[in-house]
């Protein structure tokens, strides 16, 4: 399935920006920009990530929102 036509696995209807690469749960790899934030506020963000629309929107999300800097690995193909 393309990517533009998956869902985000937490709320089954945003379109995700970011895959969790290395995921506690297999169900829950595609997130939207709105769960993926709620992720980073709650204090959980995904730590080994792909951004799957071509800019870094989720590294933009860590950036404003996650207040412990830990370090953060972005995946590559």
């Amino acid at each position: 399935m393309g990517a533009h036509r998956r869902k985000c696995d937490w709320c089954g209807s945003g379109t995700p920006i970011v895959r969790d690469m290395e995921p506690v749960n297999r169900d829950y790899q595609y997130w939207c920009e709105e769960c993926a934030r709620a992720l980073i506020i709650k204090g959980d963000p995904i730590e080994t990530y792909r951004e799957l629309e071509g800019e870094p929107i989720y590294g933009r999300l860590l950036d404003e929102h996650c207040t412990l800097k830990r370090f953060y690995s972005f995946a590559t193909a």
